[in-house]
């Protein structure tokens, strides 16, 4: 028996990275990897799947002689451990790039792409198939709670993969998904984000085309009828046949949950999911589905079952009447659909918006104009402005006193229990730990 391959990664501890991890070793593989910072969750995760972490970047790491180094894009020129591979012509490869080369090779992906929503219906669409038995394999962005778990291969054909446009390493500066060669692509939606790497909205509207230009013609595009980047996109030339979702030409769903193709009921989506978006998503997932043969009554079937990702929407605990909620939120448009999902399910009740605006894009401040509109449904804005480059004070002025900023995460608590009261909505979103504010919170509040 030949002997078993071995990896080495290079920033293990992120989820996409951890994913990769976690299917290699699934796969047979050797597995082995090195972060800045390893610790819980994800070091716990990998250990407990028999891969051995080294903290750090020392170079007699290369003593571990891997058959290839698979480097994350947390890695950049500098690093003393990816210098010492480049001065001595290792052989190294990206995630995305390794993942595709070696074990999607004879899949049937299905690829879930988009500015918003990517990880929940890549959630969903793994969650369909494995409802209707086809047992697919996945790597998603986020824990699905139908499933506990971030990545799996299976034996089966199908791989469900969320599809990130963000770069793939410091040495291709192309976005992931050019890798994955998905038989059926998920165009979700398209806006600008990402402005660390995208100088502007055309810049990621070219990286969605070279997407489109890998599907093949017996594939399907699944793509977002209300958006004008994903029409342009189209327009660019595509040779796959496309379905529309969220228009009157393809799938669509109405006020009463009834879904139909071009027009033909399908039947109804029963769920206790929040928001326009998420009907999207699952519009969306069934469309992607039906492609990989599940019939649309089965899709709507599963998604009775779905339960969301962590951080969506996740009630972390509810004192003297205060509920408080995580959410991942951290894009002005997803913050504003997520506090309109929010309204709509309590009604009249007040809703206290809290935000770290953390995210490369957030950090730089581009987005900081749309931020005040993204917060109008809230009643109270509270905000922490530690770290940030850009003046939150000035760019929440618009809301006046409706709003408080703070540079102290404790001082902020203190102002958000001062202010809440029994029936209050308490909602937190932040694409980070947030210096786990909600338990933090939570213990507060109940003093």
């Amino acid at each position: 028996m030949s002997q078993m391959k071995h990896i080495h990664i290079l920033g293990i501890c992120g989820t996409f990275m951890g994913g990769i991890a976690a299917i290699a070793k699934q796969a047979g593989y050797r597995v082995t990897g090195c972060d800045a910072n390893v610790y819980p969750p994800m070091s716990t995760q990998l250990e407990e799947q028999g891969i051995e972490l080294i903290e750090g970047w020392g170079v007699e790491q290369l003593e571990l002689k891997p058959d290839v180094f698979v480097i994350g894009n947390v890695v950049s020129r500098g690093n003393p451990l990816m210098e010492e591979i480049l001065n001595r012509n290792l052989p190294y490869a990206s995630g995305p790039q390794w993942l595709a080369d070696t074990l999607l090779r004879d899949k049937w992906v299905l690829g879930v792409a988009g500015t918003h929503g990517k990880t929940t219906t890549t959630s969903m669409l793994a969650w369909i198939l494995e409802h209707a038995g086809l047992n697919p394999g996945f790597l998603i962005g986020g824990v699905p709670q139908n499933f506990g778990i971030s990545a799996r291969i299976t034996e089966t054909p199908f791989f469900v993969i969320e599809a990130d446009e963000y770069d793939t390493a410091f040495f291709d500066k192309r976005s992931k998904f050019v890798h994955y060669h998905p038989r059926t692509a998920i165009l979700n939606n398209l806006e600008f984000d990402h402005a660390d790497i995208f100088p502007d909205l055309a810049a990621i509207e070219t990286q969605f085309h070279h997407l489109v230009r890998t599907v093949p013609g017996n594939g399907l595009v699944v793509c977002n009828g209300r958006e004008e980047s994903l029409a342009r996109v189209i327009k660019r030339g595509c040779w796959t046949p496309v379905e529309k979702f969220g228009s009157d030409d393809g799938w669509n769903i109405d006020a009463n949950e009834q879904v139909s193709l071009s027009g033909k009921a399908q039947g109804t989506l029963q769920w206790d999911l929040l928001g326009e978006h998420n009907r999207m998503n699952a519009l969306a997932a069934l469309a992607a589905a039906r492609h990989a043969g599940v019939p649309v009554a089965q899709g709507l079937a599963a998604l009775s079952e779905f339960k969301n990702v962590k951080r969506r929407m996740e009630v972390r605990g509810t004192v003297n009447g205060i509920t408080v909620y995580d959410d991942f939120a951290h894009h002005p448009t997803a913050i504003d659909t997520t506090v309109a999902g929010l309204r709509r399910k309590v009604g009249k009740a007040r809703i206290l918006a809290v935000l770290e605006p953390r995210s490369n894009t957030m950090k730089l401040g581009v987005m900081k104009d749309a931020l005040p509109g993204s917060l109008k449904d809230a009643d109270l804005t509270f905000c922490y402005a530690g770290n940030l480059g850009w003046d939150a004070r000035g760019a929440l002025a618009p809301l006046g006193d409706k709003a408080v900023v703070k540079d102290d995460l404790n001082e902020l608590i203190e102002a958000i229990a001062a202010k809440a009261k029994s029936g209050d909505h308490v909602l937190v979103m932040s694409n980070g730990g947030f210096g786990g504010i909600h338990e933090k919170l939570l213990q507060r509040l109940a003093q």
